[in-house]
């Protein structure tokens, strides 16, 4: 048995041995990044810091960007779409090459070309900012999956579509060679009304912070597994920008919210992706300080007030709340915004006259920031950006020099920035090897995922769902002519590549032919459907259009189907859209008016909504979200999306809607030790069930189960919900409140007395729940618990009736005769048996009074005469609007009438000038 027991601990020395000798550094206790950092100069350390942009596609070694790689040691590169850096035809192809040789630039420079040992070698950051729903938020504008924004995400509340939306985006920006993602938004959009800050629009998840915050974390995990920990993730925007008073592009923008409000609304999502979750899948790797004040962190607020992005006791206080500390310890990165932006320049140059980058490179840094993104920077001594960053690199290197203190603080800064490039790839000892170019072929293959989320997201804003049958009883039919008119814009990939239309002017009628034309089952008459631009409508509402054609189809039209992006408050959309809707009332309130809003929901108000039959929200406009647009006009699908943020258009506030539904039953259990089960008021009966392991002075545990708001999603986190216990016997009368988790509350009750014991629970405003009755002995506890069986009364609703113009639908006798506003097979048969009567009295009258030929002939001109009617009315040729103001039956049997009368009168002059004729003969 000896040598059993030997062999191991052999085995245990010879790997000790052997792991010394490999690794010598870490086995003398040595940091190998401690190591890699004393190695490099102050040049190749400032340059770490520095996150730089170029302008173009060169990349060879006489490019500026070159330099600044191989010889200044930046330690990453930016690509935007501003500055021509995609182009071609083939845009993922050449954005795959274009990595993979700025990579390159660093391990030529640094490794010897006999592959002797290299010198300091530190891979380079390629950044983006790629969040979804197309430009201008999104920089690779063709060859990726069209990904949507995240406020569609957040009209799902759904974080398995967050998650799967993060790992189709990690996975394509790490297949083109990107390691570091400027995306993230975790702004809560808390303004009263979001359309104030048009600088969020769909770029948030939505105004609820617990949903930000969940739907943030499956979105974080989604782009690591998708990159496969092969890329950065950076959030933004840092303590938050949601509650800013204006857009922060041009100006130093101001929060004005208490530092308990920031700590509970603002910070909570970022508290979440940093140390408040324990899953490191769903940390992010750094954090983009925003250029914005903070009342809470920076007092009373003035004009010369630095942004937190530049205020070094501000920032430092902020990292030093517990859940941002330890990350930050940790290894957590700080990157500034861009520091090329028009309102870092106005701040330090309000005359536009003496604008010196180093410095505010300078600020920033000192403030806490680790990585400086300098953008498109220029000083007012340079004439580029190029000059610009040489300049900073050379001044941060002399006082790297110079100052203790600040060569210390660049240490740190640098130390964190290797930590993190060598998470991403493990060693420094050899370059990076980019990723495969077979990993194109997955490139814009997610179309069904963003369908989901389409579907998933599509929200009815107006009218509520309860009335949209009787606004919209049946979708268009075949007799039907629908007009689109489509706020269309045009987008460009570089200066010099061809127009890209943003929600093209025939894309929601191609979208609806596809689906529903001859080869979707016949619903619509493709000749029916005409398209129009915002532009053509301008023109007409100026009386300067060039053809008539809108007008006439406006005139004929019975559907009006109109398609928006984001409209601010100025903009020339709204202000075309509010004139044509109050401009045209008479003509729009015989039609059914559908607006379809593929941006946010928040730009239309309480006037404007009133004019429209119905208003959804689909938040994106790419293909499938117009897909989905389509379907939801043919009521093949129910909008199953609600609302992520308050619409005061529409009179809907998200912490109402997000706050416990008060038609709810809030059911109660009891949690028992295993190997019993949870008692509920699903599996108990009206019998009490003994339940031998409580007895008096024990702790039992109760729980409800998932409390739903009004939109029968799962209550936020930290929503307080109120036990009451009562002993009639004893008097016992005792709350507790709690909060809850995933919509969950759970509380401790300890069994101080014999007797019997009723517990119940609410959360206002919902106050109904089970009722768990407890009969409490020194042998046990005798447990019932009852559902209440009487209906809850719906609690009435605060939220306004918005009043419709849209005209109530005329009853008819028979309702099987109309359908889509024509005749049924029913509704047909009555018209014939019309014409056929009218022609039968005709001849019977005809008979009376001349020969029967003549009779003949009255009653077919009578009968022709009904039928031309009819179908100049089904076909709806120009005038006939006029004929009838809602398309009841009793309209075209008017019409039957009037041209059978039509046709008698004609039937009569017919046989007059006749007789006159053969009395002219005989004479």
């Amino acid at each position: 048995m000896l040598p059993v027991k030997v062999a191991p601990l052999r085995w245990l020395v010879l790997c000790a041995l052997l792991a010394t000798m490999v690794s010598p550094v870490l086995a003398q206790g040595r940091d190998p990044l401690v190591e890699h950092l004393r190695k490099m100069t102050p040049e190749e350390r400032v340059g770490q810091l520095f996150l730089v942009s170029f302008t173009g596609t060169d990349v060879s070694p006489t490019s500026q960007i070159y330099d600044l790689i191989a010889n200044r040691h930046v330690g990453g590169v930016v690509l935007m779409a501003m500055n021509n850096n995609f182009v071609g035809e083939n845009t993922t192809q050449a954005i795959y090459e274009m990595t993979s040789a700025l990579q390159d630039i660093e391990a030529k420079a640094t490794f010897a070309a006999e592959g002797t040992t290299p010198n300091v070698y530190v891979p380079l950051f390629i950044g983006i900012s790629q969040e979804g729903g197309g430009a201008p938020n999104d920089q690779i504008l063709s060859g990726l999956t069209p990904l949507p924004d995240q406020m569609a995400i957040g009209a799902t509340w759904n974080r398995a579509l967050a998650q799967g939306v993060g790992e189709t985006m990690g996975k394509e920006l790490s297949a083109l060679g990107f390691n570091l993602y400027l995306g993230l938004s975790l702004d809560v959009q808390t303004l009263s009304n979001p359309a104030v800050n048009s600088d969020l629009n769909t770029r948030s998840f939505g105004g609820d912070p617990y949903w930000v915050s969940e739907l943030g974390k499956a979105y974080v995990a989604g782009l690591h597994n998708g990159a496969g920990g092969r890329m950065l993730v950076i959030a933004k925007h840092f303590p938050g920008s949601g509650g800013a008073n204006r857009p922060a592009a041009q100006e130093i923008s101001t929060v004005r919210r208490s530092l308990d409000e920031l700590k509970s609304v603002e910070l909570q999502p970022f508290f979440a992706v940093t140390g408040g979750t324990a899953d490191s899948n769903t940390q992010v790797d750094g954090l983009l300080v925003s250029h914005i004040r903070y009342q809470g962190f920076q007092g009373n607020i003035r004009a010369t007030t630095r942004p937190i992005s530049l205020d070094q006791q501000a920032l430092a206080q902020i990292l030093s709340l517990s859940p941002l500390a330890d990350w930050r310890a940790n290894g957590g990165l700080m990157v500034s915004d861009n520091l090329g932006t028009a309102a870092i320049r106005r701040f330090y140059d309000p005359d536009l006259r003496n604008f010196a980058a180093r410095l505010v490179a300078r600020d920033a840094f000192l403030a806490g920031n680790d990585l400086l993104y300098m953008g498109n920077i220029v000083s007012s001594d340079t004439t580029d950006t190029y000059t610009t960053v040489i300049r900073a690199l050379e001044f941060f290197a002399q006082k790297y020099r110079e100052d203790s203190a600040f060569a210390s603080r660049v240490d740190e800064s640098v130390y964190r920035i290797l930590a993190a490039k060598y998470r991403l790839y493990g060693t420094f000892n050899q370059p990076v090897t980019p990723p495969s170019a077979s990993g194109l072929a997955i490139l814009g293959s997610g179309q069904g995922q963003v369908f989901e989320v389409a579907r998933n997201a599509a929200t009815l804003i107006s009218p509520d769902a309860a009335d949209l049958a009787t606004v919209l009883p049946a979708p268009p039919g075949s007799f039907d002519r629908i007009v689109f008119i489509s706020d269309s814009r045009i987008v460009r990939q570089c200066a010099t590549c061809a127009d890209i239309p943003v929600l093209n002017k025939t894309a929601f009628q191609l979208a609806v032919q596809r689906l529903y034309g001859p080869l979707g089952g016949g619903l619509i008459t493709p000749s029916y459907l005409s398209s129009f631009t915002f532009d053509e409508l301008h023109a007409m509402l100026n009386d300067k259009a060039p053809r008539p054609e809108l007008a006439d189809a406006l005139n004929r039209a019975t559907w009006v189907v109109i398609s928006t992006l984001d409209m601010p408050e100025g903009s020339d959309s709204l202000a075309i859209l509010r004139r044509f809707l109050t401009e045209r009332q008479r003509l729009l309130s015989s039609k059914k008016v559908i607006l379809f809003s593929f941006s946010a929901p928040f730009y239309l108000d309480a006037t404007d909504i009133s004019k429209l039959t119905a208003y959804y929200c689909l938040y994106s406009e790419s293909e499938p979200f117009i897909d989905v647009a389509a379907r939801l006009l043919f009521q093949e699908i129910a909008p199953a999306g609600a609302l992520p943020v308050s619409v005061p258009g529409a009179g809907y506030d998200l912490i109402s809607a997000t706050s416990p539904d008060p038609n709810q039953i809030i059911r109660l259990s009891l949690n028992l030790p295993a190997p019993l089960a949870t008692l509920t008021g699903d599996a108990m009966t009206p019998e009490p069930t003994l339940v031998p392991v409580f007895r008096v002075g024990d702790t039992i545990s109760l729980r409800t189960g998932v409390i739903v708001d009004h939109n029968q999603r799962p209550v936020p986190d930290g929503t307080v919900v109120r036990f009451t216990f009562s002993q009639g016997e004893s008097g016992l009368f005792q709350q507790v409140e709690v909060t809850t988790s995933q919509g969950v509350a759970i509380v401790a009750y300890r069994l101080d007395k014999p007797g019997l014991i009723e517990i119940r629970a609410s959360s206002e405003p919902a106050r109904v729940s089970d009722t768990i009755q407890l009969d409490v002995t020194t042998e046990g506890v005798s447990v019932v618990i009852s559902t209440p069986t009487s209906e809850i009364v719906p609690t009435p609703t605060v939220t306004p009736t918005l009043p419709q113009l849209t005209p109530t639908p005329v009853s008819v006798p028979i309702s099987s005769t109309m359908r889509g506003g024509y005749p049924t097979l029913l509704g047909w048969m009555l018209v014939v048996l019309m014409l056929l009567v009218g022609a039968g009295v005709s001849y019977w009258l005809g008979t009376q009074v001349v020969e029967p030929r003549w009779a003949v002939r009255w009653a077919l001109l009578v009968f022709l005469g009904g039928i031309l009617v009819y179908t100049y009315l089904v076909l709806d040729f120009p005038g006939a609007s006029g004929w009838f103001t809602t398309r009841g039956l009793s309209s075209f049997l008017q019409a039957v009438l009037v041209g059978q009368a039509i046709g008698f009168v004609l039937g009569w002059v017919w046989r007059s000038s006749a007789e006159s004729g053969n009395q002219a003969d005989e004479q």
